[in-house]
């Protein structure tokens, strides 16, 4: 890795939960720039058809990243493969729409399913970051001293969380929190850590929005007028790897749509 900008040819990554969505973007456009791509996501995901399309500069692990045992062995095939890693993306993420309490029906939010999405999203991510720096921290510096970036992808609920998202923002509002203390904790090995938090794009994920809810938000949305395209994360995933000026810090990608509506249910 340089300490000027330039593209990521060259770049070894690893990417969780690339077989879908923003991942799968993500990795389809590191692959198209000349970077090797290790796709981490769950055995019965999409990732070894992903990897064996995109050819031998991609290979696919299977990995739940709440389970260390998984991430070690990603990791153990990241070097035996490729020899290094200079980038962890975290894309792995659940979201489920259920509001605090139902009061038509007198039952409370599930705490299982609250600790679900907070250890997937937010204990995942760093348990997946805690164990790969070890890794990335044995590269050999650039003049600037860097050796790698960890990416963490929010979401705009961590700001504008939405009726019924209450835990889905709590997890996202952690990787936010987590960006600056990440950086000032890994700039010891010369590693960078920032944050994208996207808006409303065409993922699996807007299955769960509810229609009349996914109608509101795209009401807001005041330009581009549309749903994001997961390319146009993938382009700032790039962006940032390649500036190393671009560090604790957390970038929204949503078109400067804020959500403010609630149901009345």
């Amino acid at each position: 890795m340089s300490s000027t900008i330039k593209d990521v040819k060259g770049l070894v990554a690893l990417v969780t939960g690339g077989a879908s969505g923003l991942g799968k973007g993500i990795v389809e456009r590191l692959v198209r720039n000349g970077a090797s791509v290790v796709i981490c996501d769950l055995e019965s995901s999409n990732g070894q058809n992903i990897a064996d399309e995109l050819g031998g500069k991609c290979i696919f692990v299977p990995t739940d990243v709440t389970e260390e045992k998984d991430i070690q062995e990603a990791l153990k095939i990241t070097k035996a493969k490729f020899h290094k890693l200079d980038a962890v993306i975290n894309c792995a993420g659940i979201l489920k729409y259920e509001s605090v309490y139902n009061f038509k029906e007198d039952v409370p939010h599930s705490l299982e399913d609250f600790m679900k999405i907070i250890r997937v999203n937010l204990a995942g991510t760093f348990n997946v970051t805690r164990l790969a720096v070890g890794l990335m921290a044995k590269n050999k510096p650039d003049e600037d001293g860097q050796k790698g970036v960890i990416i963490n992808i929010s979401s705009l609920a961590a700001f504008d969380g939405a009726q019924g998202t209450t835990c889905y923002a709590a997890s996202k509002a952690g990787l936010v929190g987590m960006t600056l203390p990440l950086s000032r904790d890994l700039a010891c090995e010369g590693i960078r850590c920032c944050t994208i938090a996207p808006g409303v794009f065409d993922t699996p994920l807007c299955k769960y929005v509810p229609e009349e809810d996914l109608k509101e938000i795209l009401k807001t949305v005041p330009f581009p007028h549309r749903i994001g395209k997961p390319d146009e994360v993938a382009h700032l995933v790039k962006a940032i790897i390649e500036n190393p000026m671009l560090n604790g810090c957390t970038i929204r990608i949503d078109a400067a749509v804020r959500l403010g509506f609630s149901r009345k249910d």
